[in-house]
C-alpha cells in the first residue's frame, strides 16, 4: 500500500470513529451522586452542625472542571433573588410577600462552608447567592469517580417558603432543600440556577443520613428508619423495647436511588401506619390536635386508594415506603414523602396528598428537569391525579379536567400567556405560570387523548414509565413514547403546545344543504392544527361523528367510521361533504367531546 492510500484509510478511520463518538455522546446518560451526611440538631437556636461525604461519579462524555452546589437556605435572607423577586412581581406569592425582606438575623435561613475537599485535598470556592462555586484542583474525567467531604453550619429560617421553623400550624422543623446539594450536570452542561421562586432538578444518588436530635421530636422523611427499636417514636418492632437514652437520639435513615432527601420533625407528632396491599408501607405523621384527628385518620384508607389507583394507571410505585407528613406551607413532594399543612377540610386534605403522592412518579421517579420544563411534572401530576379523586371519592363528573380547561382557555385569550419552554423563574406573572404548568400541562395529556385515543394513551404513560423511571426525561423523551405506542406523527403537538403560543380555533364558517348533500365550510381561525372531529345530529336524535385527519399527522384515529381526506395546515378552509340520506339535520357541532381546547367555542356549534 503507497502512502496516500495509507494516508487516505487513516482519515477515513479518524471521520469514522469521530462519527462513531458523536452518536456515543448523543445516547443516555446521568450523573450518580451518593450522600452520607451526620447532622447535629440545635432546636433551641434552630441550628444545625453537618459533615457530608458525596461520591461522585461522572458517567458524562466531558470532562469536569468545576462543579456547582445549591445552597437553597441561603434565599431566606433580606437583599436575596428570592426577596427581591417577591416584593417587585406583580403578582407575589402571598406566602413570601415581603416577609423575607422583615426576617431579623437569628430568623433568616443559611448554610455556610466550613470546609471543602476532593480526594483529601482542599479546595477553592465561592458562595454566590445560593449557589456555591468550586473549582476543582483535579478535573474529573469521563467515567471517574471522585470524593468531596465539607463541614457546614445551618440556620433554619422563620418558615415562609416551603422550609423552616414553625409554620402556621405551628411545625417546628420543615427540613427541605436543607442541605448542600449538587448541581445536575446533563446533556445540556450544568444547571446551577438559583434559587428564586420554584422548581428543583437534582441528580440521583443514594442517601445515608443521621441526624442528632432532642430525643423527644419525631421524625418523618425520606428513606428508610435503620435504627427503629432504638428511636422509638412509632418506629419500632412490635413487642419491641426502645432503649433509653440521654437528651438526644440519633436517627439514621437509608435511601436507594432517590435525588433528593427531606425531613420534619416535632415533639408533639401522631405517628401512623398502614400496610397496602402492594405491600408499601404507609406513614402518616401529623401534629396531636383533636380538631385535624378525624381527617387524618380517614386519609389513610383513602391514601392507600390513591397509591393503588396510580399504581394500575402509570406503574409500581418502586420504593417500599411513603410518608404524608404535616408541615411546609401548602403542599410540596419529595422523595419516598410529601409535606403538607393538615388543617383543612377533608376534601382539601385528600386533594393535595392525591396531588402530592403523584408526584412521587411524575418527578420523584421520572425526574424531569423542573426548572426547564415544569409542566411535564405539574401538569401530568394534576391530569392523574384529578382522574383518581374522580373515581376514589366517587365524584361521577363526565368532565372532571373542565377546570384546566378553563383555567388555560382563560390565559389563552388574554395578554400574559408565555410558552410552557419559559424557565420557571422567568414568568411575568405568578398566576400565569401555575395556570400554565398546572392547567396547560394537564390539558397537553387530555387532549392527546383526543388526538390519538384513551387506551393508546394510557399505554404511552405506562410505556414512559417503564422506560424512563429514573431517568431525566425531558418533553421528547415523552413524545417519542407516544409516537411508537400510537404511530402517528406528534412533533407539530409537542412544537405548537409548548414551545409556542398559538391556539386552537376552528369554527363553522357556512352550511348548505341540497337534497341529500351536506355541505360544511371549516375554517382554521388559530394557527394551531389538530384533528378534527364533527358531530352531526338528525331530527330524530340519531348522531354521526365524522372525523377530519390532520395531514401532518399522517395517521388516522382508531375507531372512526366516518373518515375523511387529510386536512393540511396552510389550507385555512375545508370543505366537508355528508351524504344525509335523506335524514334531516338539527345540529352540526365540532368537537363534542370538548377534549380539544378551542379557545372559542361559540363558533363550533351551528343549529338549523
Amino acid at each position: 500500500m503507497n502512502f496516500k492510500k495509507a494516508l487516505n484509510l487513516v482519515l477515513m478511520l479518524g471521520i469514522l470513529s469521530s462519527s462513531l463518538l458523536a452518536q456515543n455522546n448523543t445516547s443516555y446518560w446521568q450523573q450518580e451522586a451518593n450522600y452520607e451526611m451526620e447532622i447535629d440538631m440545635d432546636v433551641k437556636k434552630y441550628q444545625y452542625q453537618g459533615k457530608q461525604k458525596l461520591t461522585y461519579t461522572n458517567h458524562s462524555p466531558d470532562t469536569l472542571n468545576k462543579v456547582f452546589y445549591h445552597l437553597y437556605f441561603n434565599a431566606f435572607q433580606p437583599g436575596s433573588e428570592m426577596d427581591v423577586r417577591s416584593r417587585t412581581i406583580a403578582d407575589p406569592d402571598p406566602r413570601v410577600g415581603d416577609r423575607i425582606a422583615k426576617l431579623a438575623e437569628e430568623e433568616i435561613g443559611y448554610i455556610d462552608v466550613a470546609s471543602l475537599q476532593q480526594d483529601g485535598q482542599n479546595l477553592t470556592y465561592e458562595i454566590v447567592g445560593t449557589v456555591l462555586e468550586v473549582e476543582l484542583k483535579q478535573p474529573i474525567l469521563p467515567g471517574q469517580t471522585t470524593v468531596f467531604e465539607m463541614d457546614f453550619k445551618g440556620q433554619v429560617p422563620k418558615q415562609i417558603r416551603r422550609s423552616g421553623r414553625q409554620n402556621k400550624e405551628g411545625v417546628e422543623l420543615s427540613m427541605t432543600q436543607w442541605y448542600p446539594k449538587m448541581a445536575e450536570y446533563d446533556f445540556q452542561g450544568w444547571h446551577a440556577h438559583p434559587y428564586i421562586g420554584r422548581e428543583f432538578h437534582g441528580v440521583w444518588g443514594d442517601y445515608d443520613v443521621k441526624i442528632k436530635i432532642d430525643k423527644n421530636y419525631t421524625i418523618g422523611g425520606t428513606g428508610y428508619l435503620q435504627n427503629p427499636n432504638e428511636i422509638g417514636h412509632g418506629y419500632e418492632e412490635e413487642g419491641a423495647k426502645v432503649k433509653k437514652r440521654g437528651k438526644t437520639k440519633t436517627w439514621h435513615f437509608v435511601a436507594p436511588q432517590v435525588h433528593d432527601f427531606a425531613w420534619a420533625a416535632d415533639p408533639n407528632f401522631v405517628h401512623d401506619r398502614l400496610t397496602a396491599a402492594d405491600g408499601t408501607e404507609l406513614h402518616f405523621i401529623y401534629k396531636d390536635k383533636d380538631d385535624i384527628k378525624e381527617n387524618w385518620k380517614k386519609l389513610q384508607p383513602d391514601t392507600e386508594k390513591m397509591l393503588l389507583y396510580f399504581n394500575e394507571h402509570i406503574g409500581p410505585y418502586p420504593y417500599d415506603q411513603y410518608t404524608v407528613i404535616q408541615g411546609g406551607d401548602g403542599g410540596m413532594e419529595y422523595a419516598m414523602c410529601t409535606l403538607i399543612t393538615g388543617e383543612r377540610s377533608y376534601a382539601s386534605l385528600f386533594g393535595v396528598t392525591a396531588h402530592e403522592l403523584a408526584h412521587s412518579w411524575f418527578q420523584q421517579v421520572l425526574a424531569t428537569n423542573e426548572s426547564k420544563y415544569e409542566w411535564m411534572d405539574e401538569g401530568m401530576t394534576t391530569y392523574i391525579s384529578t382522574l383518581a379523586e374522580n373515581e376514589i371519592l366517587e365524584k361521577g363528573d363526565d368532565f372532571p379536567l373542565v377546570r384546566a380547561y378553563q383555567g388555560y382557555i382563560s390565559l389563552a385569550n388574554s395578554d400574559a400567556q408565555q410558552p410552557l419552554t419559559t424557565q420557571a423563574d422567568r414568568w411575568e406573572f405568578n398566576q400565569a405560570y401555575g395556570i400554565s404548568a398546572y392547567s396547560k400541562g394537564a390539558v397537553f395529556m387530555s387532549q392527546l387523548g383526543y388526538l390519538i385515543g384513551e387506551n393508546l394513551l394510557e399505554e404511552t404513560i405506562k410505556r414512559y414509565f417503564h422506560e424512563w423511571k429514573f431517568k431525566h426525561p425531558t418533553p421528547n423523551d415523552f413524545k417519542r413514547v407516544a409516537e411508537k405506542v400510537s404511530g402517528a406523527e406528534l412533533d407539530w403537538y409537542l412544537v405548537d403546545w409548548t414551545e409556542t403560543v398559538n391556539t386552537i380555533d376552528y369554527g363553522i364558517e357556512s352550511v348548505s344543504q341540497e337534497e341529500d348533500q351536506l355541505h360544511i365550510v371549516l375554517e382554521r381561525i388559530g394557527l394551531m392544527p389538530m384533528p378534527l372531529e364533527v358531530e352531526i345530529t338528525f331530527e330524530d336524535n340519531t348522531k354521526e361523528l365524522h372525523y377530519i385527519p390532520l395531514q401532518m399527522m399522517r395517521w388516522n384515529k382508531p375507531g372512526m367510521q366516518h373518515i375523511h381526506s387529510r386536512w393540511a395546515w396552510a389550507m385555512p378552509t375545508y370543505d366537508l361533504k355528508i351524504n344525509t340520506q335523506g335524514k334531516v339535520v338539527k345540529m352540526i357541532e365540532i368537537d363534542p367531546s370538548q377534549l380539544m381546547a378551542d379557545i372559542n367555542r361559540e363558533n363550533n356549534l351551528e343549529k338549523l
